[in-house]
């Protein structure tokens, strides 16, 4: 993702200060990170390759707080720099933080506003979102992080703008991106905005990466209500616009359940969140529909209904918009990547539970089923059901905590490929 704004436009023409270069490469480790997340930028910056037309970086790995520094797995790492040595850096990388409820060192929060402020780029991969948020550079900006971590990011530091769909959000000069995985798309993006296309082509080839991965993290968030919520009168609302997705309602309703204004209903909602009640809202109807169009036979009219929508057109519009396919497009790739021998098992699977989902009628009397069975209603599912859906056929954990507090070995949710047609980071 990319601003194109004169603020953005501003921030990256900055000029360095003092002895900083702009091929120099600063990597912040603390100890109780993920060694996947920190080895990344090592790779990417560390690692001659102008024999492959990729032009060469200098790194400098700093140590956040004093030594050893453990990684995960046990593993104890000495870096030959300490916090001075950013003092030389064009670009800063934080690939991770160990504790999304634990505040960073001071000093290596003063280095960070000190590189900033001397025109230094700043660079946040996964977690280290919250390192850059601590240190107050991502106050008014747009970011993003791991998806499961992105409420709680919303949450603690609710002047951050947080997306959590994005795989990486440029913001001129700080940069944050989703978990895992995602900080090679960064780190990507940012070989080619200072080289270009055939730098980073070259780059990607070696890595054995697409120079640009389709789509963003739609595919792996955990649409279920979040943990924090739990104990929030705004869970009572939630729970029931997921219990009543297939009827026609807006965020004005929701805010009136919630005995709140629209306004206020939008800072609470977003503050819990890290979503927009609208765009919160639309994600869920469009999962429905992707959760139909995987396991039934209705057609796109029929799941347009029955999601919410108020016609096929607004279905078809926000489908393109957030999972960049068309919904039969969507379908159709969807069925030819499944085994022929788990397409039986499901339609066996789904023959014998017709009995007990018959029982759900709706208020209008029973309608047609996946298939032609009667006795199936567009009427809601249960939200325990709801939720089970959404995690398993997302690959992801409902239960998983948002703020567990503690270091993570492997942050990366599994999930679907993406599918041809999907729209491209830019």
């Amino acid at each position: 993702m990319s601003h194109d704004s004169t603020a953005v436009q501003e921030a990256a023409a900055r000029k360095l200060s003092g002895r900083r270069r702009r091929e120099i490469v600063a990597v912040l480790l603390f100890s109780g990170g993920p060694i996947f997340e920190s080895s990344i930028p090592l790779s990417v910056f560390g690692i001659d390759r102008q024999d492959a037309g990729v032009p060469r970086y200098r790194l400098l790995v700093c140590a956040g707080e004093e030594g050893p520094l453990r990684t995960t797995g046990g593993l104890e790492l000495t870096a030959p720099h300490g916090l001075e040595a950013i003092s030389r850096a064009g670009t800063v990388v934080v690939p991770a933080w160990r504790s999304i409820t634990s505040p960073p060192p001071l000093e290596a929060l003063d280095a960070l506003r000190r590189a900033h402020e001397e025109g230094a780029r700043i660079v946040g991969l996964c977690t280290g979102a919250f390192v850059l948020a601590a240190a107050g550079l991502l106050d008014g900006r747009p970011a993003t992080t791991h998806w499961m971590y992105a409420p709680t990011l919303a949450k603690r530091y609710p002047s951050v703008h947080v997306d959590p769909r994005e795989l990486f959000v440029d913001d001129g000069d700080v940069l944050t991106s989703a978990g895992t995985a995602a900080g090679i798309d960064l780190c990507l993006h940012i070989v080619r905005t200072d080289h270009g296309n055939e730098a980073a082509g070259a780059l990607a080839r070696r890595l054995v990466v697409p120079p640009r991965r389709a789509g963003g993290q739609e595919r792996y968030l955990d649409r279920s209500l979040p943990e924090e919520i739990g104990a929030d009168p705004l869970a009572e609302v939630v729970a029931w616009a997921l219990e009543h997705l297939h009827e026609q309602f807006d965020v004005e309703t929701l805010a009136a359940r919630a005995y709140m204004s629209r306004r206020t209903f939008d800072r609470r909602f977003r503050s819990l969140t890290g979503s927009a009640p609208l765009q919160w809202l639309i994600t869920q109807r469009v999962l429905q529909a992707q959760r139909l169009l995987e396991t039934s036979d209705y057609s796109v009219d029929e799941v347009a209904g029955r999601c919410g929508f108020r016609s096929p057109v607004a279905l078809r519009g926000h489908f393109r918009r957030q999972l960049g396919s068309s919904p039969a497009a969507y379908r159709a790739a969807y069925r030819a990547r499944r085994p022929q021998s788990e397409r039986a098992l499901e339609s066996a699977a789904a023959a014998a539970t017709v009995p007990a989902t018959a029982s759900v009628v709706s208020a209008e009397g029973p309608g047609p089923g996946p298939g032609g069975n009667p006795g199936l209603s567009p009427g809601p599912v249960p939200s325990q059901t709801r939720r089970t859906a959404a995690a398993s056929s997302l690959g992801a954990t409902a239960s998983l905590p948002m703020d567990a507090g503690k270091p993570h070995s492997d942050m990366y949710a599994p999930g679907r490929a993406p599918l041809p047609g999907q729209r491209s980071a830019p």
